[in-house]
């Protein structure tokens, strides 16, 4: 067979180990030529802010195993993977989009780069975020502003910004991403990505530089809903390091989530289109996005899907109550500096104090504004009591209406530009993004190519099932994915 690298999947690149036609050399050297020629060249995306020093011998490693056993490692062997520098490596430096952090080496891998790397996936790098997550946008102190592959005039969406840039233009197969409030899918939605944020738990976080403790999670990022399965069914486990996995107990997912895909998924469901989680038609930006989401879901409606529209009217009042940024963030990255002695800083205090953060991040001047232990808010307990009616208000619109998933945009507003965001046009609180509702919710939801508005920009749809519910997402996902066919490469990081 003949292979090409983009968009190239798992199942395609097993495919080339199998017939010979490709080694894990020869992928590994395939994509650090397209990341020298498209993110530190040509269109700078700015997507990785380190290489894996070991990336080839690793691969040489896999190629020669393989060539001895006639059998892979494991489901990811051979698989090229770019990790939100979010995540500690060993090996590689980590420094959570920190300048204060430069030449932070870890001594062991978080959780899930162990898993990963445990079922034969190479690390290629790590990508890109702002300051400790604190953005919806690809802003840092360490690495700089981050680059929209369909428009680099745009920002490709934050926390994630790196690693939605990075598999969007074909630099690595899958990605890892971590997602508080949005920070997997509303990358995936600005870069033609599928995105998925399960359950809170379900992954150890275990390595991984917190923002909202309970809300956090790490979580695939591809080019196709199949292979965010097979990376999701490499990382999820209980983590005797995250007391939070038993979360995974509870969901008793005994199958994979890859084997459950169902092109037909669609025929026979019952969507419920979430209203108020649409922008006014009157706003430009809001009106591409709607025109385009809504031709999305004529498109389930076509496959088989009952369509109805359903309303939270008091949606934002939720959203508003239930974010717990500032009462909780300074504490857990406070706490989680703290405990490793070899970085040099041990508190986002003392960061702050010394000005080693992006002034740009707005966040963080709301969070070290707020109270040094959560506790000390005096809303804090109404505001976890708000989480919970948050949630039965949303999952009871899901039982009232029998309905398998709910769907909205991802974000109300296209990618915004580098130029309107350095003037200020959006703050990380005030910004439209949707994903806040499943992330306050603590339920699952995946992010979908929806499709493009007539100047080429990408919309993400975004569904959302019940918690513990990740098989249904793929199923649908997957569903949906089949009958639109909306991925496609940017066409400014063409093959080589």
């Amino acid at each position: 067979m003949t292979f090409k690298l983009e968009e190239a999947t798992i199942a395609s690149i097993h495919a080339a180990y199998r017939d010979g036609s490709l080694t894990a050399v020869a992928l590994v050297e395939a994509y650090l030529a397209r990341i020298a020629a498209y993110d530190q060249a040509g269109p700078a995306l700015n997507a990785f802010t380190a290489l894996n020093p070991t990336a080839v011998a690793q691969a040489a490693r896999l190629d020669e195993a393989f060539a001895a056993t006639g059998a892979f490692v494991g489901p990811l062997h051979g698989i090229p993977v770019a990790v939100k520098d979010q995540a500690e490596t060993k090996g590689i430096e980590t420094n959570f989009g920190s300048v204060a952090l430069k030449g932070y080496m870890p001594e062991e891998d978080a959780t899930a780069v162990a898993k990963m790397k445990a079922a034969g996936a190479i690390i290629l790098g790590k990508t890109t975020l702002p300051d400790f997550a604190t953005s919806w946008f690809g802003t840092s102190s360490a690495s700089g502003d981050t680059r929209n592959p369909y428009d680099v005039a745009r920002d490709p969406g934050g926390s994630s910004a790196g690693t939605g840039a990075a598999i969007s233009a074909n630099l690595a197969t899958v990605g890892i991403g971590e997602d508080t409030g949005g920070s997997i899918r509303l990358p995936s939605s600005f870069c033609n990505l599928v995105g998925v944020r399960v359950t809170p738990g379900l992954i150890g976080r275990s390595g991984m530089s917190p923002l909202v403790i309970f809300q956090d999670t790490a979580g695939p990022m591809g080019r196709t809903v199949t292979d965010t399965a097979i990376l999701l069914d490499a990382i999820v486990g209980y983590d005797k390091k995250d007391p939070y996995t038993t979360a995974h107990a509870i969901a008793g997912h005994k199958q994979s989530y890859a084997a459950g895909l169902d092109a037909g998924a669609l025929a026979g469901t019952r969507i419920g289109v979430l209203k108020e989680a649409f922008g006014s038609d009157e706003d430009p930006d809001c009106a591409a996005v709607n025109a385009v989401v809504r031709g999305a879901i004529a498109a389930m409606k076509a496959a088989g899907a009952e369509i109805m529209e359903v309303s939270l009217p008091n949606l934002m009042d939720f959203i508003i109550e239930t974010s717990l940024y500032i009462t909780h963030s300074r504490h857990d990255i406070n706490t989680f500096l703290l405990s490793r002695p070899t970085m040099p800083y041990h508190s986002l205090d003392d960061i702050y104090r010394d000005g080693k953060y992006d002034k740009r991040l707005d966040l963080i001047d709301e969070i070290m504004g707020g109270p040094e232990k959560p506790t000390d808010d005096p809303n804090y307990y109404r505001k976890l009591a708000a989480r919970d009616a948050f949630q039965r208000a949303v999952v009871g619109i899901v039982a009232e209406k029998r309905l398998d998933a709910l769907c909205f945009p991802s974000s109300r507003v296209l990618p915004p530009t580098r130029a309107e965001l350095d003037a200020g046009r959006w703050t990380v609180l005030s910004f439209p993004t949707n994903t806040l509702i499943a992330a306050q919710t603590w339920m699952p939801s995946i992010c979908l190519p929806a499709g493009f508005t007539p100047d080429d920009i990408p919309v993400g749809l975004e569904l959302v099932v019940l918690p513990y519910h990740e098989p249904d997402l793929f199923r649908l996902g997957y569903a949906f994915e089949q009958v639109t066919q909306h991925r496609r490469p940017p066409t400014s990081t063409p093959p080589l």
